[in-house]
């Protein structure tokens, strides 16, 4: 295939692409809903609560969904399984020097 053929094919994706696009957005009434919708949202976030994520007398502000459906231990776990993860990385790109497989070799 040609080089021309190539880019043309590639313009006629985008602007099919973007035509669709261009017309869901404006079947849909365009951002105003969303925007509507994200207002209200912030403004009974704001009256509901605030105020810093961390605590000391409080302890760390969780969602209120998590916390209300009762998944905190699953909320707990995901978090424990996130830090280790983390810290295995870290370990793992410290011993081996990273994954681009020319590292140095293990202490």
């Amino acid at each position: 295939m040609q080089r021309w053929q190539q880019y043309g094919g590639l313009l006629g994706l985008l602007a099919v692409c973007f035509a669709a696009g261009l017309w869901g957005f404006t079947s849909t009434g365009g951002a105003l809903p969303w925007a509507k919708r994200s207002a209200k949202a912030l403004q009974r976030g704001v009256q509901d609560g605030g105020g810093a994520l961390v605590d000391l007398g409080r302890g760390i502000v969780v969602a209120g969904p998590i916390r209300k459906g009762g998944m905190m231990l699953e909320f707990g776990g995901a978090v424990a399984l996130l830090v280790v993860l983390g810290i295995g990385l870290y370990v793992y790109v410290d011993r081996y020097g990273g994954f681009d497989g020319e590292g140095r070799s293990a202490r």
